[in-house]
């Protein structure tokens, strides 16, 4: 394997994924020739096309890729495609080709690299401290699970010392990393078509730990049992970091936060939740270990506007609410739910939420039917197979599913008959849900609200 600088080429194969999209701009930032393919043209890959990035979308092998070099050419691809002719080329013609965690890994080795792991919390958590560095103007790069809202992009290169990276365990990808400091945030039971049950991927998360050096520092939430030396962080309870005092005013959190030695009250705060409020806890305590002042911190943490997708939020003049969010596991789904009920105890929810992969609604269908029967109304579109086949788990469905559920009024939909259904129902909040192409609904939905 040779060194990363001396490649000119880089083909990602399946380039519109959030995190093979955040390594091209890396790449393409960098003054070399960035390529790819996609099956799908979306709002990110046109992003990525208009900062430059050449994509296709056809499994073909036309010129541009006949005339790469093998030598000078680093073929990159993610795991969630199969079977690919592109991918059989590169193979067949003997091109250096990587997974995304293992380049992502390499880029980690050559600078102070700040992980954030866990099975929730983690795209939050690794954007806010990345916007906290921003705003302290570290010299970092970051490769986030999401789209900042404040960069307006999934990637920020601000200098090359640190780099700020979301840890993914999936396919123990992060197990690749090179971490200084690292985050747990949570280990919750998730990806067991990897894992197989929970104490595996507690093992996992194990593993991740001990990679950070011991004169370095790990933070880990509270409870968690990591199987070696940490620093713990909170809410509402004592621990080497911990927040406490909150107070909600309108749309508005302040909190006050505790370092092993001092208090500083008064932080204000506008993405709603508890756990977020741990998030937060967890990026403070880097940033001030890595020397930030707390009067940045608190205009930082004023001013983060959150990722897309978590916990978007539109408040419309006719009284409506739209919030769409990224949660596709029942922890996420409660916490997001347990958020509007708080806000807005009194108002009519209607919900429509894509199952992401067969496997995880298999798994966690009891959990699913609990959270989702919160709702009043439910909209539940058919499952998003992702990588997965569906003759695989025979009798999975989203109507299997719906049977679990206690709502009275439920139904299930397909994506493309959602947005008529959603414009015939009667609600005062609308969350659209889930990790899969539901966020083709959200355009159409905003122009539709705003004109009701």
């Amino acid at each position: 394997m040779k060194n990363l600088e001396t490649y000119q080429n880089f083909y990602f194969v399946g380039i519109g994924g959030i995190g093979m999209s955040a390594l091209a701009r890396y790449f393409n930032a960098s003054g070399k020739k960035v390529l790819g393919y996609d099956k799908t043209n979306t709002k990110l890959t046109q992003n990525l096309m208009n900062e430059g990035i050449d994509i296709v979308f056809e499994d073909t092998i036309d010129e541009r890729i006949i005339g790469l070099q093998k030598e000078n050419t680093l073929v990159i691809y993610t795991p969630a495609i199969k079977t690919l002719g592109i991918l059989d080329y590169f193979n067949q013609n003997s091109f250096e080709i990587l997974k995304r965690a293992k380049v992502l890994g390499l880029i980690t080795e050559n600078t102070d690299c700040i992980a954030i792991a866990g099975t929730h919390g983690k795209t939050t958590t690794s954007t806010l401290v990345a916007h906290l560095c921003k705003e302290a103007d570290l010299p970092f790069s970051c490769f986030l699970g999401g789209i900042s809202e404040n960069f307006k992009s999934n990637f920020l290169y601000n200098g090359s010392t640190y780099s700020v990276v979301e840890a993914d365990e999936y396919d123990r990808s992060f197990l690749n990393l090179s971490p200084d400091w690292a985050v747990v945030t949570s280990t919750d039971a998730d990806h067991l078509d990897i894992y197989g049950d929970k104490s595996h991927i507690e093992e996992g998360f194990r593993q991740f730990a001990a990679l950070v050096p011991e004169d370095r520092q790990l933070f880990v939430r509270k409870g968690i049992e990591i199987g070696r030396n940490h620093q713990t962080y909170a809410v509402n309870e004592q621990a080497d970091y911990y927040s406490d005092n909150l107070r909600m005013d309108h749309d508005k959190i302040y909190f006050d936060f505790h370092t092993p030695t001092e208090t500083i009250k008064d932080f204000v705060w506008e993405i709603p939740g508890i756990h977020n409020v741990e998030n937060a806890t967890v990026a403070l305590a880097i940033l001030h270990n890595l020397g930030a002042d707390f009067d940045t911190l608190k205009k930082a943490i004023a001013n983060f506007k959150g990722i897309k997708r978590r916990y978007t939020k539109h408040i419309y003049q006719n009284g409506k609410i739209y919030i769409d969010d990224y949660a596709h596991h029942p922890t996420e789904i409660n916490a997001v739910m347990g958020s509007i009920r708080t806000f807005y105890p009194d108002k009519k929810l209607l919900v429509a939420f894509q199952p992401h992969l067969f496997s995880r609604t298999r798994d966690f269908a009891d959990g699913f039917a609990e959270s989702l029967s919160k709702a009043d109304e439910l909209i539940l579109l058919d499952i998003y197979p992702a990588r997965e086949l569906q003759e695989n788990f025979e009798g999975i469905t989203s109507n299997w599913l719906l049977e679990k559920i206690t709502l009275d009024k439920k139904e299930v939909s397909a994506l493309s008959d959602a947005f008529e259904k959603i414009k015939e129902k009667d609600f005062d909040i609308l969350l659209t849900v889930g990790a899969g192409n539901i966020d083709t609904l959200y355009d159409p939905i905003c122009d539709w609200i705003e004109k009701i």
